[in-house]
């Protein structure tokens, strides 16, 4: 077996970036806080994050933040609890989180949290186990548990969880990988 090709990964990830007309690009723009933390993360992971301008990734995640404190996709987007992570891992990567006002952020996703425990991932409402995972992920980074109920939201994962020792995206859902591999880190 052969070395791992790691300038060709580097060089692939960087030439999405330049993309940015292509069809694939266009059609995932509402999508591109999260390719930008996969492919950030697999340049740390390569040793290689130097190779993009971190002033200028920051800039732009600065530029996706919406006055709710929450983070869209990309610029011109609705933010989400799931874009509001990736923004923040980012912004670690590149040990930056002073740029944010985490009270901010911290108050957007408390404000996702339900009366059940539950979280939505943005304001129109959708409830997934998985954005309980991503509230309590991001708030953990943030160092603002404190600021959720936690019990609550342990309590409403709990009930997701199904005969078969799987969890659902709600309760009595179909269990789902998803939801049983990240559910468990939590609680």
């Amino acid at each position: 077996m052969g070395e791992l090709a790691a300038d060709k990964h580097v060089e692939y990830i960087l030439s999405v970036e330049k993309r940015k007309d292509s069809f694939e690009s266009v059609v995932m723009d509402h999508l591109r806080m999260n390719g930008v933390y996969w492919g950030l993360t697999t340049l740390d992971l390569l040793g290689k994050l130097n190779a993009v301008n971190a002033d200028e990734v920051i800039l732009w995640i600065m530029k996706c933040q919406h006055e709710s404190g929450g983070f869209a996709g990309n610029i011109g987007h609705d933010p989400h609890i799931l874009y509001t992570l990736s923004a923040v891992q980012v912004l670690v990567l590149f040990n930056k989180l002073d740029v944010l006002d985490i009270d901010n952020v911290a108050t957007y996703i408390t404000r996702l949290q339900n009366e059940d425990g539950s979280f939505s991932g943005d304001k129109w409402g959708e409830v997934d186990t998985r954005f309980s995972y991503i509230a309590i992920c991001c708030l953990s980074i943030l160092r603002c548990l404190d600021k959720i109920n936690v019990e609550k939201a342990v309590n409403y994962i709990l009930s997701c969880k199904n005969l078969d020792g799987g969890f659902g995206c709600t309760p009595s859902g179909e269990s789902h990988a998803g939801q049983s591999m990240l559910i468990p880190w939590p609680i």
